[in-house]
This record gives structure tokens, C-alpha cells and sequence, in this order.
């Protein structure tokens, strides 16, 4: 039974991260940045990550990616998403497993935050053949430091009390 309850439990995440994404995308966001965005759903692969590990981490973001895609029906959104929730979430991965000595699950989150940014604008110059679009790049910088903070914080206070449901959900006796 526990596996269908982890199953279960990692359909929910991405279902909220894809609620999340569909939210966000239709907030107006007053950032100096156009296109800068909370990156809200970005949290749910982060506590994924912490909670189940990389595999299931890596997983939920592609699910979430591909399904954003077929919600909103905008291709092109599924290259920019798809190498930020890749990327993002293997750094976050080397900064959560190796320096999590050093770094709290907000710098954790400001490294996604900043390799998510980095992903997508590589995209972009890919895609428009302009290396051009890296001068943007400094203020996506910014943007994730505030982002990212705001991301990892909510996360910490997820995982905590998630970790506690958890004793009762997995391990109970029915």
C-alpha cells in the first residue's frame, strides 16, 4: 500500500504544480523584468526533491511541464519550461545533496531559481539565434535572488509540516 500512496501523493504535486503554473501565468507580475515570474510551481519540485528524492523530483517537473503545454496549448512554452525544470532541478539536487552543510533550502531554491532563469534564456538566444538576450540575463539574476528567498522560505515551512504528516501517512500500520 505504500506505494500507491506515494503514487498517489506525487500525482497530487503534480497537479499542484501544474495549478500553480496555470495561476501564475495569468498573474500580472509588476517586475522591472517582463516575462519574470514568482516561479511558485518551482516549490513543488523543491519540496518533491527534498521529501522523495531526485528521481521523483526530475519527474514531477517534466510531468508538469508537458501538461502546462497541453493546458495552455503553446509549444513554445514547453522548450522554456521544460529546460528550466531540468536544469533547475539538477542544481538543485548537487546543492541540496552536496552543500547542504553550507546552504538552507533557500539557497537551494536561489540556485534553481538561478539555473531555471539561465535554461530559459539560453533557450531563447537558441531559438532566436541572438546571443544578444544574455544582456537580459543580469536582471533575471536579480529577480531570482528575490524569487528564489520567497521559494525556499514557503518550502521550508511545507517540508516541515509535510515530514510530520508523513509519519502518519506512510507509516501507519493500515
Amino acid at each position: 500500500m505504500k506505494g500507491i500512496k506515494r503514487l498517489i501523493f506525487l500525482s497530487l504535486l503534480v497537479s499542484v504544480g501544474l495549478g500553480l503554473s496555470v495561476i501564475e501565468s495569468m498573474m500580472p507580475v509588476p517586475f522591472v523584468a517582463p516575462g519574470a515570474k514568482l516561479g511558485l510551481s518551482n516549490m513543488v519540485i523543491l519540496i518533491t526533491l527534498v521529501i522523495f528524492g531526485f528521481k521523483e523530483a526530475l519527474t514531477v517537473g517534466i510531468l508538469k511541464s508537458v501538461i502546462f503545454t497541453l493546458v495552455t496549448g503553446s509549444v513554445t512554452s514547453l522548450f522554456y519550461s521544460l529546460s528550466g525544470s531540468v536544469f533547475s532541478c539538477i542544481l538543485m539536487f548537487i546543492a541540496y545533496n552536496k552543500f547542504s552543510n553550507i546552504f538552507s533550502l533557500i539557497g537551494v531554491s536561489i540556485f534553481g531559481a538561478l539555473a531555471h532563469n539561465f535554461a530559459q534564456v539560453l533557450v531563447a538566444s537558441i531559438i532566436m539565434k541572438n546571443f544578444r538576450i544574455f544582456s537580459y540575463f543580469p536582471i533575471l539574476l536579480l529577480t531570482s535572488l528575490f524569487t528564489g528567498y520567497f521559494v525556499g522560505l514557503v518550502s521550508i515551512f511545507v517540508v516541515k509540516n509535510l515530514r510530520k504528516s508523513f509519519d502518519n501517512i506512510f507509516y501507519s500500520k493500515n
